[in-house]
Order: structure tokens, then sequence, then C-alpha cells
């Protein structure tokens, strides 16, 4: 039995707060209206709903008419490229990165297959964007520029103010995939010229299954679904009403905690990447300074990251793969190969992600299972042998 379990995959989901938690309990079976009905009981629930769309407004600087509840980020960026390309009269030009999540760009190959022209632009070696690069991308019928806020492999944050103003320069619409982002570091919607923004509730601690689009007044989409008349009509059907409470609740207090969380976060990773690159051989993948507060993206040359997260489950300390972009692949992760790692290296990739309840101990005790694991798989590695 393990003497300590250690959660660092925050990046991929994150525990609820139990105080989000309380405040949802009730929607569940004593607030348990339609916020449709006409009625006192569903009212009281519709009331609730509307505090909640106040709230998630609030923490990014939005008007409460320009949020629309959905079922994550993933949906969120769905309904935002989808319906902007629907609204088209015919096909245009869209904009975004390699190094984008799935989610985005699953979508963008979906819009090539409708005949619309996609440029994915090139990062550097660090993940980041180059703004000119996409200011000389654009073209007469470039219609949307899709860039994600912070890159959820590698953690690389990238100049969004910069690309958003762009965007506004032009005419262009601009969406950010703001997933990793919201409720971990100050954002506001009006500073980086959005006209769309992604968020999941679950990536700041509030429940699975909810999320929201941020879609400012005046722009147009051709909605995905038809059936009813909630959230504007944009995303129609019944309201995880719960779901919407936990993310209103979840969002006011992650954002009233930011400069400490952040401070704190900060201070652990730094002693995390400080502590595994004394190891020898590793290499900090994302940009050293310019990345989310609690992302650690390390490659264990000559070893398979696989290999390394299994031996760390084994001490109870939780990560993720960095290595594969979907189970079973043996190719290395778009993101990875798009900041130009060799496909060795790239395999070695271990994504730490701090978060909520993360202290010191949690860090010394993966600093201290982190050499025996290494050097027990470099002794078994032919090409660490063969260098």
């Amino acid at each position: 039995m393990q003497s300590r379990l250690v959660y660092m995959d925050h990046g991929a989901t994150t525990p609820v707060r139990p105080e989000v938690y309380d405040y949802m309990k009730p929607y569940f079976s004593e607030l348990y209206g339609n916020p449709s009905s006409l009625h006192a009981f569903g009212r009281k629930v519709r009331q609730a709903v509307e505090e909640a769309r106040k709230k998630t407004a609030a923490a990014i600087g939005a008007n409460p008419e320009e949020i629309y509840f959905t079922a994550g980020g993933t949906e969120s960026n769905n309904i935002a490229l989808r319906g902007t390309a629907r609204k088209r009269a015919k096909p245009g030009h869209v904009i975004t990165s390699s190094i984008e999540h799935h989610a985005v760009l699953d979508v963008c190959h979906d819009l090539e297959k409708e005949g619309h022209r996609v440029t994915f632009l090139p990062v550097d070696r660090y993940g980041r964007i180059d703004p000119d690069a996409v200011k000389k991308a654009i073209e007469k019928d470039t219609f949307i520029i899709s860039i994600m806020a912070a890159n959820n492999e590698i953690g690389t944050l990238q100049p969004i103010r910069e690309i958003g103003a762009i965007a506004r320069e032009y005419g262009v619409l601009f969406h950010t995939d703001a997933v990793q982002v919201v409720g971990q570091l100050p954002l506001d919607v009006n500073t980086i010229n959005a006209d769309f923004l992604s968020l999941s509730a679950h990536k700041f601690n509030g429940p699975k299954g909810i999320g929201a689009l941020f879609m400012k007044k005046g722009a147009k989409i051709d909605p995905l679904y038809r059936g009813g008349s909630q959230e504007g009509k944009i995303r129609p059907g019944t309201e995880n009403v719960p779901g919407i409470i936990g993310l209103g609740k979840a969002l006011e207090v992650a954002v009233s905690e930011i400069s400490e969380k952040k401070s704190k976060i900060e201070t652990l990773r730094d002693r995390l990447i400080e502590g595994l690159s004394a190891l020898g051989d590793v290499v900090l993948n994302g940009h050293p300074v310019e990345r989310l507060p609690g992302n650690v993206n390390v490659s264990f040359k000559y070893i398979e990251g696989e290999s390394v997260l299994l031996s760390f489950d084994m001490e109870g300390i939780f990560a993720s793969s960095g290595s594969a972009c979907s189970s079973g692949s043996l190719e290395p992760s778009h993101v990875l190969s798009a900041i130009g790692l060799d496909h060795a290296t790239a395999h070695g990739s271990v994504r730490f992600s701090l978060g909520f309840g993360n202290s010191e101990e949690d860090v010394d005790y993966v600093l201290e299972k982190a050499p025996p694991i290494v050097e027990r798989l470099r002794s078994m590695s032919p090409t660490y042998h063969a260098r």
C-alpha cells in the first residue's frame, strides 16, 4: 500500500470543491423544478440559473446575456466554429494553430471537407504563435481566427491579446479555447477582443459535463441544434441546473483566489521543474516563463513516458502522458511534434499538472520517488546505453 496518494493531473480534471458541492446539492432533490416552467417552483430555479450566468459573466468581464451554458469546452468550440461557418453563404477561410486541442482541430478538418480553407499556423520551439504570422495569414474571406489561450499539454500561454487586436483590426471574428486558463489566470474578454470564448467547469474545481460559451453581443451564428428556446436557442434543451449552479459557484471561488493560488502553485511548479531537471537528460517542454501556473511537462530522455507513468502510479502518484494523442497510438502527440521534438524524446514526455490541494509535501514525495524510477528504467533502456 502506498504511503501517500498524490494527484497531479489537474489539467485533465479537478476535484469539486466542498463548498461547490454543498451549493449544488439542493438542486438535485429539493429545488428540482424546470427553469422554463412558469410556476413559482420553476421561477425560483430560473432565478438561480440567471445568478450563475451573472457570476460566469463577471468572472471574464462579459455581460450576462453573452453567456450560453453548454455541455463543456468541446461543445462550446463546436458551436463557435461550426456555427459561424454555417452562417456564411459560401465557404471561407479559417485560421488556427497546429497545436490546438482536438475539439478545435477536428472541427477545422471537418470544415475543410465542407469546402472551407484552413490555415494551421506553426509554433516556435516553446509552442508560441507569432502574432505577425496571424496577420500575414489573413485573407479577404477569413471569417474566424481560433487560437487557444494556453496549451493543454505543454502549458504555453499564447499572445491572445495581440492576436485579438489583429482580428479586430481586420474585422475577423476571434475565438479562443480558454478551458485551461479560466479560473487559473485573470482573463477579460474585452481586453483580448474576443468574440467567442470557451470554458469548462471541471477545469476549475466545478462539476463535469457543464461549460459555457461567451458570444459577444452582435456576433452571429447558425445554431447547431433545434428544439427549444433555452439558452437563446443557441443551445436548446432542458438546462443542466445543478451543473450550471456548480459552474457559477466554482468560477466565483476560483476567480476570488487567483492571485493567492497562482503564487502558491507557481512556487510548487518551479520547485518540481528544478528537482526533475536535476535528474539529468530531462527536457522541459513549453515556454519556461509564459506557461500555466501548474503545468510541468517534461521529457525523460531514453525512456518511455508510459513506463514512467505506470511506475509513478504504483507509488500513488497520478500524472498523465504527453506522448500519445489517442489510446494505442504509436505516433507522438501533435503538440510535441509541432515544437520539434524527435519521436524518442516526445515518447518520454510526462505532464504533471498541479492544482487545488497540492502541497510542498506532494512535490517532495514526487522528487523522492522520481530518481529510483528513472534510474531503473534507464538501466533497462538500450538507447540509454547506446548514447
